[in-house]
């Protein structure tokens, strides 16, 4: 029998949460082991040690400060690091665990430029150690049964793609109250979230980019498009402000909440404040995006991303050489006034009305032949339409076969930043941007 694998988390916020009580529960079947935080906030490894404690039973793991990364590595003998830290410091962490000998697991993006990029895959080519990106959404059940159409040709050779993502104002809200709104620290959500995007059409064709050309901007949060709609109020932070009582988009976290926990109570060792206003200065990335793009195998796409609808969810539709796939999943169909992000108590206390179901689906409609409609995998198993466990088992259980190819590696993370890292570039000076230009590929 092999010997239990030794994992180390960089990076302890909210995106560690999925991995952390994965690896800590006593009744999953991987055989894993939790062994250590690293962290630049010792308030919040020590309140996610005690969770492990209250909700599993497990008992606390090494706790260190970003200096003391490898030192930890070497003494809790880690044989993987799990990268869930800050989106900029990922090819720090990437780089410094392989160097001590690790594979790695990291959150996407894999990093948030082009320079950062190169960097990461000299140090795994020299070191050959193994890194895997974790495109969760790859392994939903939906997503997966477009792969399968496409790939037996159920539309024949794909020459176009329309790609619509649209993020409602509780989701995409929350990218402009959080570090993600300096585009410094995420590479604006081309990068942050758009990876996910890409990354899903570059599995779907087959192939990757090769030119891009983008336009957007910020249409709809930061201070100067509050001031145009005509308000007139406006403060910086959420709690304790009354003028977030008025705003919709306030995010107050109340005393002993979740949120308040993790961040409010934190806020003494490293000055983060996680309930900035969307309305608020110093927002630096874009809300409103469209991308064209063409791949390698000659294939073209349009995408365009709105981080402000009133609704959650995408619709992508697939122009082939026999026929049109047309593929459409709401995630979320409205956000109610009783669940808005303004009452986070309320949130914390689960009182939100009773959730209105839109039918996903996918529609085929042939050449020469009458549409049809393809039965859609449905699953409640946790969160990204069931992906994210299917990926955790996968990445730690293994085992199955993956004749879709949905594990994903560090060309594949590299590849499904390169369209956002371009994306970026563009909008910055109006121009199309050669993907081989950016010295990655």
């Amino acid at each position: 029998m092999s010997q239990a694998k030794r994992y180390v988390i960089v990076g302890v916020g909210g995106r560690s949460d999925m991995y952390r009580r994965y690896l800590a529960d006593p009744k999953a079947a991987h055989g894993a082991k939790l062994v250590g935080f690293c962290d630049i906030n010792p308030g919040r490894m020590a309140l996610a040690n005690a969770e492990l404690g209250e909700k599993f039973g497990h008992p606390p793991v090494a706790e260190a400060g970003i200096d003391d990364f490898e030192a930890m590595i070497r003494e809790q003998k880690a044989d993987g690091v799990i990268v869930t830290s800050m989106d900029r410091t990922h090819d720090e962490f990437i780089c410094r665990a392989m160097e001590a000998g690790c594979d790695v697991i990291t959150e996407k993006p894999m990093t948030t430029d082009e320079r950062k990029c190169r960097k990461i895959l000299d140090v795994q080519r020299r070191t050959g150690r193994n890194l895997r990106v974790t495109f969760n959404y790859r392994y939903a059940p939906r997503n997966s049964k477009v792969k399968e159409l496409l790939s037996q040709g159920v539309i024949g050779q794909v020459y176009s793609v329309h790609f619509e993502w649209f993020l409602n104002t509780k989701h995409g809200a929350d990218y402009f109250r959080r570090w993600h709104r300096d585009k410094r620290n995420s590479g604006g959500l081309m990068v942050h979230k758009s990876t996910h995007h890409f990354d899903l059409v570059n599995w779907w064709l087959d192939s990757l980019p090769e030119t891009v050309m983008a336009m957007g901007d910020l249409r709809f949060y930061g201070r100067a498009n509050a001031e145009a709609r005509g308000v007139r109020e406006f403060y910086q932070r959420a709690t304790g402000n009354p003028v977030a009582e008025k705003d919709p988009f306030a995010l107050p976290m109340a005393e002993g909440t979740g949120l308040a926990k993790m961040y409010l109570d934190q806020e003494k060792y490293d000055g983060y404040q996680r309930d900035q206003s969307v309305f608020g200065d110093g927002i630096s990335i874009e809300d409103d995006v469209g991308v064209l793009v063409r791949y390698a195998n000659q294939a073209t796409m349009s995408y365009h991303l709105t981080a402000y609808s009133p609704c959650e969810g995408y619709r992508v539709v697939f122009n082939g050489s026999k026929g049109r796939l047309e593929y459409e999943v709401m995630e979320k169909a409205y956000v109610s006034g009783e669940e808005g992000d303004h009452n986070a108590l309320r949130n914390v206390q689960g009182a939100a009305p009773e959730p209105v179901r839109e039918p996903n689906l996918i529609l085929v409609r042939p050449m020469w032949g009458k549409p049809f409609q393809v039965e859609l995998p449905e699953t409640n198993e946790g969160g990204h339409g069931g992906g994210d466990i299917r990926m955790l088992n996968d990445i730690f259980i293994g085992g199955e076969a993956d004749p879709l190819g949905r594990a994903a590696g560090h060309i594949d993370g590299a590849a499904s930043i390169l369209t956002g890292v371009a994306a970026n570039r563009s909008m910055a000076t109006g121009l199309p941007v050669q993907i081989r230009d950016l010295g990655v590929f």
